[in-house]
């Protein structure tokens, strides 16, 4: 088919286990298109099962989709939102020049978000003065600083002393820098999100947690360690990263394991949608197609959308 005049992208979110991938992938077929990915997990080569890199939701009628942002950095290293964004649009300007069609795929909120609103981003280097004032602060101490800023765009950044303390660096950093100007591509998108019934999403999520576990996550990140990273860089991944490692070093017990990371997947998922919500609540129009629906009749939903 003709690529669409009327919008530049597609944009398929929603929470873990609604199938927006193989959604995306069947989508980018029919549009002649390419996979941006939108995990902030995914971006690490060798984190596959915990990260639910599904290679064969990219195979369609014996073709691989295009899916860039995979596979990009090694374990350990701590990728951003900001290199995410400059990421994305230096893969979105190339589609383009292919002529071929660019779809958005994630669940990664803030993500998606820093694309669609293109937030004002620059490299912000370490304060190590900052620091000092800082590390005796308690997580909570952090949150409230960091509450204080106006342009808090992701709450999550408290979920450790580290990575309050960072994010309290760049909002200084912005803050003592209001001359920064970004030119970004401007986009026009189309966002559809995946909807999943919750007895339906949680009985999926603890499934595919058991059959990721048989496939072997568990030897996975052991041999994430073997190969030098530590063991404190996959717990700051969290979820299947975070619960895992603390197994194989000991921390836990295989039944805390499975039950503690089974329900922080269901909390994590609860968290995406609210994230979604809130996209809702500030003006993005998200046109949702339910998970129940034959896959290839929610295809020509979205293809008549784009028309």
């Amino acid at each position: 088919m003709e690529k669409p005049n009327a919008y530049d992208l597609v944009v398929i979110t929603g929470p873990t286990a609604s199938g927006k991938t193989r959604l995306a992938s069947l989508l980018a077929c029919e549009l002649n298109g390419e996979i941006i990915s939108a995990d902030s997990r995914q971006v690490y080569r060798k984190m596959d099962l915990g990260t639910g890199k599904d290679y064969d939701d990219y195979r369609v009628n014996d073709t691989t989709i295009p899916a860039h942002l995979i596979d990009i950095r090694e374990p350990g290293y701590k990728y951003n939102v900001y290199e995410y964004q400059n990421d994305f649009f230096r893969v979105f300007e190339e589609i383009k020049e292919r002529n071929h069609f660019p779809v958005m795929c994630g669940g990664t909120g803030l993500y998606i978000q820093a694309v669609l609103d293109r937030y004002k981003m620059v490299h912000v280097p370490p304060n190590h003065e900052l620091r000092e004032q800082l590390k005796d602060k308690s997580l909570q101490e952090l949150s409230n600083i960091l509450a204080s800023f106006k342009k808090l765009h992701n709450t999550t950044d408290t979920d450790t002393v580290k990575r309050a303390i960072r994010s309290i660096e760049i909002e200084s950093y912005y803050q003592n820098h209001p001359e920064i100007e970004v030119e970004l591509p401007k986009i026009n998108p189309l966002l559809i999100g995946v909807n999943i019934d919750r007895d339906l999403r949680r009985e999926k999520i603890t499934k595919r947690l058991k059959d990721r576990l048989e496939q072997g996550m568990i030897e996975e990140v052991e041999q994430l360690i073997k190969e030098g990273t530590s063991p404190e860089d996959l717990i700051y991944y969290g979820l299947e990263y975070k619960f895992v490692t603390r197994y194989v070093t000991g921390r836990i017990s295989k039944k805390e394991m499975f039950e503690s990371l089974n329900i922080a997947i269901h909390q994590f998922a609860k968290r995406q949608m609210t994230w979604f919500r809130g996209m809702e609540r500030k003006g993005h129009k998200i046109h949702w197609v339910d998970a129940k629906n034959d896959i290839r009749e929610n295809v020509k939903s979205i293809l008549t959308l784009l028309a």
